[in-house]
């Protein structure tokens, strides 16, 4: 995000408007843009202020909900963001996946999927491989598939590739 132009600059910049120079002439004195120095002005003249408004800070509405939303993972730790979506919404309280996952990624809070390793006959063991058609999201071994390059399930006995 862009910095703020300093205090110093919107000094002069109000101090050559005072002196009676047109707020578009001191825009272009200064290479600033012409919409700027009149909203400086318009601040200046209103409140007599011309600091720049504070930046960021926002504070997510799910902070109100922290202990709720710690305690459901405290219950239940292998939850999805999808389940604590969804317990949330039964307690009536209005949240979507990707704010959920902003406010554990703010506390540091991971959810890891444990490695999951089969073994086949005569073959090393290894963490398994994600791929689509396996037989569970815990497991992510394709099925008929092992890690031999001789074991393939789906072939007759005696045929090897």
């Amino acid at each position: 995000m862009p910095r703020p132009y300093s205090m110093d600059l919107r000094k002069r910049v109000i101090e050559t408007i005072a002196e009676g120079a047109s707020r578009r002439e001191t825009a272009e004195q200064f290479g600033l843009s012409a919409s700027v120095v009149i909203i400086w002005a318009q601040r200046y003249d209103a409140t007599g202020n011309i600091a720049p408004k504070p930046s960021g800070g926002s504070v997510s509405p799910l902070e109100e909900h922290e202990d709720f939303i710690l305690g459901l993972i405290k219950e239940q730790p292998d939850m999805t963001l999808d389940e604590i979506v969804a317990a949330m919404k039964k307690a009536k309280i209005t949240t979507s996946r990707t704010a959920v996952w902003r406010f554990f990624d703010r506390r540091d809070i991971t959810f890891k999927k444990k490695l999951c390793t089969r073994k086949s006959k005569g073959g090393p063991s290894a963490p398994a491989r994600a791929d689509v058609g396996s037989e569970s999201s815990a497991c992510l071994t394709p099925q008929n598939w092992c890690l031999s390059t001789v074991c393939y399930r789906d072939e007759p006995k005696g045929e090897k590739k």
